[in-house]
């Protein structure tokens, strides 16, 4: 609605076709959203042949919404509403149009409990983009996320803050994850990672607590559970920190979820940080990607994510011994290690760990 609206004021003929809610459902909703004042051509209407026939009778729209594709329904298909002749057959319909109008189509579409869309998988192997609208309930940020893009990349993402007036773009997401830090307290790690070519940084808090289970716990929110349970066996067999009687929580704060390997270094500094109760630097970030035999290895774009912490004003960080084309700034102190063992000396320097087979 608020992009319809957005295209609308610059003069762009817009159509929005809803297929669950009513016309006026929808005006309320922009009034809610200050978007009522423009000319955007409401439609409630269901048959794929009837909005095909009207859009025929007036101006071809520069961009139709069609609000959402498991509600349309064609009168070649004999199947109800939802299944996925009917999806197929009204996507393959509305594509159709596109192609021979030239007018630009949105398909909003429902998303399955594992977050995937619902319906058939050919829906997105037919249309040009797909992008999945991200967020948790319990936050105030959404992320739209590329994952198919034939006009251009896939690795971009934007976030955008969601309040009672609409969504709000954040221009600057590390700020928004790093809001509400505690830099005093122990197992929390700044995080310098990538989010296509934008740069992020974002807090990994680790709690390690002693466990009264046989089998310990192991809850991770935001990042890969297997990656979490590398990262322990490293700690245990190359470093001596041994974690096989204490239950293990991580979380990437607000709700980021991360996917990239380069996390394996700010995941053992914040672990190791609570086990030993020795708070990290402030100031300090950390990337790099730990190996099977404790290594640290470089990860890609090392120069804007030091970029972007220097913004933020962090003057320290911990990354891999091999990683080239280093910025030289004054403001930026790099320390440089070449196995895991070398980050948990450090960062236990200012406090023991318990249960650890090497002194630190």
């Amino acid at each position: 609605m608020q992009a319809a609206a957005a295209l609308a004021r610059r003069g762009s003929s817009v159509v929005y076709v809803s297929g669950e809610e009513a016309v006026a459902q929808v005006r309320l909703r922009a009034q809610r959203l200050q978007a009522a004042d423009t000319d955007v051509m409401l439609m409630a209407e269901t048959n794929v042949e009837d909005i095909l026939a009207t859009l025929a009778e007036a101006k071809r729209p520069d961009l139709l919404i069609i609000d959402s594709i498991q509600t349309l329904w064609s009168d070649f298909a004999e199947s109800a509403p939802g299944t996925v002749t009917q999806v197929r057959a009204g996507v393959q319909a509305l594509v159709k149009y596109a192609k021979s109008s030239g007018a630009a189509v949105i398909l909003v579409g429902h998303v399955t409990k594992d977050g995937q869309i619902a319906g058939p998988r050919v829906v997105e192997h037919m249309v040009d983009a797909v992008l999945y609208f991200e967020g948790e309930g319990g936050h105030h940020f959404r992320i739209l996320r590329t994952v198919k893009n034939r006009f251009g990349p896939t690795d971009e993402i934007g976030v955008f803050e969601m309040g009672g007036e609409g969504l709000r773009e954040v221009a600057n997401p590390s700020e928004l994850f790093l809001g509400e830090r505690n830099a005093k307290s122990p197992g929390a790690a700044v995080f310098a990672g990538m989010e296509g070519t934008r740069p992020v940084l974002v807090e990994i808090q680790a709690l390690v607590a002693p466990s009264a289970l046989g089998t310990p716990r192991r809850a991770v929110v935001g990042w890969d559970q297997p990656r979490l349970a590398m990262v322990l066996a490293v700690l245990d067999a190359h470093c001596g920190v041994r974690l096989g009687q204490h239950d293990v929580y991580l979380n990437v704060a607000g709700g980021f979820r991360i996917s990239e390997p380069a996390a394996d270094l700010a995941v053992a500094a914040a672990l190791v940080s609570s086990l030993s109760g020795a708070p990290l630097p402030p100031d300090c970030v950390y990337f790099g990607e730990v190996s099977l035999s404790g290594a640290v290895r470089p990860v890609a774009h090392a120069a804007q994510r030091l970029k972007e912490a220097e913004k933020l004003g962090f003057s320290r960080s911990v990354l891999p011994d091999s990683t080239a084309d280093l910025p030289k700034s004054p403001g930026m102190r790099i320390e440089a290690v070449e196995a895991l063992p070398d980050l948990v000396a450090k960062v236990a320097a200012g406090g023991s760990i318990q249960g650890s087979g090497e002194e630190a």
